[in-house]
């Protein structure tokens, strides 16, 4: 018995390996790269909601600009989500690509550095909070700028909704750029997304023409950011929770009336998109 219990864990072990390895073996062919598109395209720009033939039919008809957007998940006081960032992205990068008509946008990058990790640092200090070092960022964009040439892509955009973005994704796009110069793409770090939202001739006289004036209360959050998510989903901010605790306000403003701060944050995030466009087409009209 004890020897065929090891013969026969040999003979399932040999099978599972051969399971593992038969694709690529070869042993399941993939679709031809070439195959026609059986069904309509569906109408988004998010890459990770389409098919691949759908992103290579987009390819084709034109659609060469990519955005590649950098968020984080870190602490922002105790009303909004950790992946804030990436939430404001989901918004504010749809409406950049829908604006420039001939982009795509890739997988959020929500990974970022915020802190060091051990010993914790910066918003590593809360729970929640995920950090990556800066070498592993900058890595990271790297080989997802390098896939996205690969494809076919010609103007990679790296935008970042968080400071600590920055300096990372403006040296990938140094270091890319410089090996590919005979390759007949070009990666473009955009500052202006991230400096609009502090820009006091940007949101803030919007919110100032509003009669919106805030009082900074010490946590990681303001009405800005509280606007612009509630445009994505208002349980993002935890309205209901607030409203029935009496706190729906933030740095001394209301939330309140909803709606209201809802047609705000619509209003900053189409401001903030504009301005990034008019950056995007400014740095590929002088790339030419």
């Amino acid at each position: 018995m004890p020897l065929l219990r090891t013969v026969l864990s040999q003979a399932w072990a040999a099978t599972l390996v051969c399971c593992a390895c038969a694709p690529w073996m070869g042993a399941v062919a993939g679709p031809d790269i070439n195959t026609s598109r059986p069904i309509a395209a569906v109408d988004s720009v998010f890459m990770e909601e389409l098919t691949w033939v759908e992103v290579r039919d987009a390819l084709h008809a034109g659609k060469t600009t990519v955005i590649v957007a950098t968020g984080g998940v870190e602490q922002n006081g105790p009303y909004l989500v950790t992946g804030k960032h990436n939430y404001v992205l989901r918004a504010t990068t749809e409406a950049i690509a829908r604006k420039l008509g001939n982009a795509l946008v890739a997988p959020i990058v929500a990974f970022v550095p915020e802190g060091n990790i051990d010993p914790a640092s910066g918003h590593m200090r809360y729970p929640g909070t995920i950090s990556v070092r800066p070498q592993t960022f900058e890595r990271l964009l790297t080989d997802i700028a390098e896939s996205l040439r690969v494809h076919g892509f010609r103007h990679i955009i790296l935008i970042g909704d968080s400071g600590g973005n920055q300096q990372g994704m403006a040296q990938v796009a140094t270091s890319l750029n410089m090996k590919w110069r005979e390759r007949g793409a070009h990666i473009y770090f955009v500052p202006q997304y991230y400096r609009e939202w502090t820009n006091p001739q940007g949101p803030q006289r919007l919110l100032a023409a509003q009669g919106i004036h805030q009082t900074p209360e010490g946590l990681h959050d303001d009405f800005i950011v509280s606007a612009v998510l509630m445009s994505v989903d208002p349980q993002l901010v935890r309205m209901r929770q607030r409203m029935q605790a009496g706190k729906f306000s933030i740095n001394g403003v209301s939330l309140a009336p909803p709606e209201k701060s809802i047609a705000l944050g619509r209003q900053l995030v189409d401001h903030v998109a504009d301005v990034t466009v008019t950056a995007i087409r400014k740095a590929i009209a002088l790339d030419k």
